[in-house]
C-alpha cells in the first residue's frame, strides 16, 4: 500500500529538543521498535504504528541489533515499511552489545562484535547508514578505548552519521567521553538509560553528567514497561506481558499491592491533570529539559496517537512536584533491584 504522510506533520503539535550541546534535534517521543516490530508481531499494525508516529512528528524510530522476536526480525520489518517513509526525514537508530550470536564475538563491546552487528544491522534494515549507532551496554572486559573506536571507526566509514551509549553509570558515561576526546573520536551525542517516575536513578548523578558533557539524554522505560498506564489500574490482566513473555522486565514484586495502590494514586493526581496515567509519565520525564526525548513502545496506533499528547504539558507546579514525590517516596523499598543499570 502507498503511504503519503500527512502534511501536518510538523504544525507544532510535535516539539523537538536538542540533543544536549549538538544540533541534532529529536522529537519530544521516540517510537521504540521492539516487542512488537518482530515476527510474531502484526506487520499490517506494525506499519499502522510507523506511519501514525510519522504523521504525529514521531521522526525517531529506535531499534537494536536484537530486537524481535526473534532477534534482528524488528529491523527487517521496519525496514521494509520506512523504504516507503522520506529516509532524510527520519532518524533511524540501532545498538548493539547484547547476545546476538553464539560464540566469544557476538555479545558485549568489542570492535569485532560491534562493526559485524553494525554491518549486520544495516543489511537488515536495508540502510546505507543509521543516524545513531549505540553501544548497549558497558563492557567491563573490554578497554573503553576500543568500544569507541569501534564507534569512531563506523562514522568514519559513513555508516552512522552519530554515536551514542545506553545504561553506562555516570563514572563510566565520564570515562567514554574523555576516551573519545584523548583521541579524536567523534563526541558522544546522546545517552540511553532507564528512566521513569518509578526508577530515578539517573537522578543522582548521571543527569548531571550528561548535562556537563553536552550529551542528550532518551529515557526508556518511561512508562515502566506498561505499569504507568492504566493497564493494571484494575485485575492485572491474562495478556500481561509478565505472563506472555518469560523474563520480560516486570516481576511479581511489581505487581505488589502495595505497588498498585501507588499507580493508583498517581492515577488520581493525573485525572486532576486532565490526563491519562501514561501522559503524565511522560510528561514528568519530558518536565526537564536535559532529557531531549521519551522513548515509547506501542501495541496499537491509538496509543500513539494518546501519548503524543502528552508533550503539550509538560509542566509541573511545585506542590505538584512535592506530592509526586511522596507519593513515590516508598518505592524504593517496594521494588526490587533495576535489572538496568545503577550508580
Amino acid at each position: 500500500m502507498s503511504y503519503t504522510p500527512d502534511a501536518n506533520r510538523y504544525d507544532g503539535r510535535m516539539t523537538y529538543r536538542k540533543c544536549g550541546r549538538w544540533g541534532l534535534r529529536l522529537p519530544a517521543l521516540t517510537l521504540g521498535c521492539w516487542w512488537n516490530f518482530g515476527d510474531a508481531a502484526d506487520l499490517d499494525n506494525a506499519q499502522a504504528m510507523l506511519h501514525t508516529a510519522f504523521d504525529h512528528g514521531i521522526t525517531h524510530f529506535d531499534l537494536a541489533n536484537n530486537y524481535g522476536p526473534p532477534p534482528g526480525s524488528a529491523e527487517v520489518n521496519v525496514g521494509k515499511i520506512i523504504r516507503g517513509m522520506p529516509r532524510d526525514e527520519l532518524i533511524i537508530s540501532s545498538k548493539a552489545g547484547y547476545l546476538m550470536w553464539p560464540g566469544p564475538y557476538g555479545e558485549w563491546g568489542t570492535r569485532k562484535y560491534l562493526l559485524a552487528s553494525l554491518d549486520q544491522s544495516l543489511h537488515r534494515l536495508g540502510l546505507d547508514y543509521v543516524d545513531i549507532f549505540y553501544s548497549h551496554r558497558f563492557d567491563p572486559d573490554t578497554p573503553m578505548d576500543e568500544t569507541m573506536s569501534a564507534l569512531d571507526t563506523a562514522v568514519r566509514q559513513g555508516k552512522a552519521l552519530y554515536v551514542g551509549i545506553s545504561s553506562y553509570t555516570s563514572d563510566q558515561t565520564r570515562e567514554a567521553s574523555k576516551t573519545c576526546q584523548e583521541n579524536g573520536f567523534p563526541p558522544l551525542l546522546i545517552h540511553q538509560p532507564n528512566y521513569s517516575m518509578m526508577n530515578r536513578w539517573i537522578e543522582d548523578n548521571l543527569m548531571a553528567t550528561c548535562d556537563a558533557l553536552g550529551m542528550g539524554i532518551i529515557a526508556f522505560c518511561p512508562l515502566y514497561q506498561g505499569l504507568l498506564t492504566d493497564k493494571y489500574l484494575g485485575e492485572v490482566p491474562s495478556d500481561a506481558r509478565r505472563k506472555k513473555q518469560p523474563g520480560a522486565p516486570l516481576r511479581d514484586a511489581e505487581f505488589s499491592d502495595d505497588v498498585l495502590a501507588i499507580v493508583g494514586q498517581l492515577n488520581d493526581h493525573a485525572k486532576q491533570r486532565g490526563q491519562t496515567l501514561a501522559q503524565m509519565a511522560l510528561s514528568w520525564v519530558l518536565r526537564n529539559e536535559r532529557v531531549t526525548t521519551a522513548l515509547i513502545g506501542a501495541s496499537k496506533p491509538s496509543q500513539i496517537i494518546e501519548n503524543c499528547k502528552a508533550v503539550s504539558n509538560t509542566s509541573f507546579t511545585d506542590d505538584e512536584l512535592a506530592k509526586l514525590d511522596d507519593i513515590l517516596k516508598p518505592l524504593p523499598d517496594l521494588l526490587p533491584e533495576s535489572v538496568w543499570a545503577r550508580e
